[in-house]
């Protein structure tokens, strides 16, 4: 009678208890993930997540459900996170989301001479939706026995609107001041397309092209207006993670180039910077760095390149 029960019940489609309901996971299962999910650690749910489904394979069911109502609920956080982010740099005021990097260096020498000299720099970046804003100061300084020996001035302001992910359009403006070259003043103003040629965790490059208009002031009290073609090169590459210095300090090493050449009927000029930096603890880092700077017609006494390498401390904001 009890198995005629049981293929009756089976034939009229009642499932049985012991068929009539998947047991559930166990307590000490969902504890195990629900402690993994307050981590805060994906990877480290997952782990547990399929190391459930293994030891569980009879709750795989239920095990999927809590992992499928997981993933939703952390793209529902990342996107409203997404969305503060970007509410808070849209409503940003101009000397807001800034940061960037000021460095330092010099040297004093006396006995046969009578030397002294800074170097000084300041970088700031600002990033938008779709808006980049670049500003760069610079200056160096040397006198030697009582005379000036070099004096450079460099200011520079870049907006770059970003047309797609590696596609951008730039603007340019800059003045400059080298004695040692033959100008007293030199103001360029440019605007063109630049393209992102590597975009990578560890290695950024980009270039960038556009017709330019510079005027030149003479120290000797002449001045020259030209249309000029302008192209830029920007170079970033971490080499590894961390080196070791003699102070046994973690360190990031990085080297960063530079380089913006103007071209035009009368002077061709180039720029190129190259530097290796350090961190010496979390915002400090010591840089060396190498500058060339070419002029295929420089003024009367005045040689065409001039080679600089400082050393100098960032402290990075």
């Amino acid at each position: 009678m009890r198995y005629g029960t049981l293929i009756s019940a089976a034939m009229l489609g009642i499932a049985t208890p012991a068929a009539a309901q998947e047991e559930s996971l166990p307590d000490a299962a969902r504890a195990m993930i629900d402690a993994a999910m307050e981590t805060g650690d994906a990877e480290g749910v997952a782990a547990v997540v399929a190391a459930a489904r293994t030891a569980f394979p009879d709750n795989a069911t239920e095990i999927d459900a809590i992992w499928t109502d997981y993933q939703a609920e952390q793209a529902r956080l990342a996107a409203a996170e997404a969305a503060a982010q970007e509410e808070v740099i849209r409503t940003a005021g101009l000397f807001e989301n800034w940061s960037g990097q000021g460095q330092i260096g010099g040297f004093q020498a006396s006995g046969n001479t009578d030397e002294i000299g800074i170097s000084a720099a300041l970088e700031l970046k600002r990033e938008g939706i779709d808006w980049e804003h670049r500003l760069r100061l610079a200056g160096d300084y040397r006198r030697t026995d009582g005379v000036t020996s070099r004096e450079q001035i460099l200011a520079r302001y870049e907006p770059r609107f970003q047309i797609n992910e590696r596609l951008f359009a730039y603007g340019l403006t800059q003045f400059e001041r080298n004695t040692q070259q033959g100008f007293s003043a030199r103001y360029v103003a440019s605007g063109g397309i630049g393209y992102k040629l590597v975009d990578s965790g560890n290695m950024d490059l980009s270039i960038k092209a556009g017709p330019a208009y510079r005027v030149t002031e003479f120290v000797d009290g002449g001045t020259s207006s030209r249309l000029a073609g302008l192209i830029g090169l920007d170079f970033d590459w971490q080499i590894s993670d961390s080196i070791k210095l003699t102070q046994d300090a973690n360190s990031t090493v990085e080297t960063g180039g530079e380089a913006l050449l103007i071209v035009d009927g009368s002077n061709t000029s180039l720029s190129a910077v190259t530097g290796v930096e350090a961190s010496i603890i979390d915002s400090l880092t010591a840089r060396l760095s190498w500058t060339v700077e070419y002029d295929s017609n420089p003024p009367a006494g005045a040689v065409s390149t001039d080679t600089v390498t400082r050393f100098s401390l960032i402290y990075g904001f």
